[in-house]
């Protein structure tokens, strides 16, 4: 199914309509004119090639590159409010100097406390980091060293960062990219809890298919800068669309860590 325009999509269902998006860096274009609708309260799966735009739509979505077009939020019941409190962002990774001796309690302060963190922590401010981490069961890692974390350790703390305060849209560009397949199925199941109790928004890109087909309600297939099809994962994860998308020779593969995983709200 072609997206452009997708005019026959209700905007009450949306939380995000990008309608004409171009930006252009480096003087290269990187997006010609997308149209899409992110469904509130759903994941939506982007895939595509590397160097199709995946995440330049995200920091067109930050606000983080400039763009023509539109980008208009319609959040919760007020329609009439164009743009939402708060965006959730988990990066690929997080570059940080190894070097430093800071453990994931301080990390949390120094993303939420206001008052610098070698003043030290109030009660509360403790509280509310052990709070941040029990939503995606992390909170043993609290008095952690953040160099010595796993991958998939690493990327449920800044899930919980980014969880904080509570986000209407999360973004989550290459999330579990690098760690290995148990501790991916466990972050998406993380994932698909969260959608399912709280109801937040989801954009995710990944390379991972089967990823895609277990976790996502909603997929996006950006080619070349546009939206070059949408659907259910079923329906564009087929022989076909996967062959349109990402050349002939390309195969879906089920992993063993998502065979009996579905996804939320299905």
């Amino acid at each position: 199914m072609s997206a452009s325009r997708s005019g026959d999509k209700h905007l009450s269902d949306a939380l995000v309509v990008v309608e004409d998006l171009h930006v252009t860096l480096g003087g290269q274009p990187i997006l010609r004119g997308l149209y899409a609708r992110i469904a509130q309260g759903k994941i939506t799966a982007l895939i595509g090639l590397n160097g199709s735009g995946k995440t330049t739509f995200l920091r067109a979505l930050l606000g983080e590159v400039p763009y023509t077009g539109t980008i208009e939020y319609h959040c919760g019941h007020d329609h009439s409010r164009r743009q939402p409190r708060h965006i959730g962002y988990v990066p690929q990774r997080l570059l940080f100097d190894t070097g430093l001796p800071l453990t994931v309690r301080e990390l949390v302060g120094l993303a939420t406390q206001k008052k610098p963190v070698f003043l030290g922590f109030g009660r509360q401010a403790r509280r509310n980091a052990e709070q941040l981490l029990e939503r995606v069961w992390a909170e043993h890692l609290l008095d952690r060293p953040v160099a010595c974390l796993s991958g998939g350790e690493l990327q449920r703390v800044l899930l919980g960062l980014a969880l904080e305060p509570a986000p209407e849209l999360l973004l989550l560009d290459e999330p579990a990219a690098g760690i290995d397949f148990k501790q991916q199925g466990d972050f998406y199941g993380l994932l698909d809890r969260i959608n399912r109790e709280t109801g937040v928004t989801v954009l995710l890109v990944s390379h991972d298919l089967s990823i895609v087909t277990h976790h996502a309600h909603h997929v996006l297939c950006l080619k070349s800068g546009r939206i070059e099809c949408e659907g259910s994962p079923q329906t564009i994860l087929s022989g076909e669309m996967i062959s349109r998308i990402f050349g002939e020779d390309k195969a879906l593969y089920t992993h063993e860590a998502h065979k009996h995983t579905t996804p939320s709200n299905a």
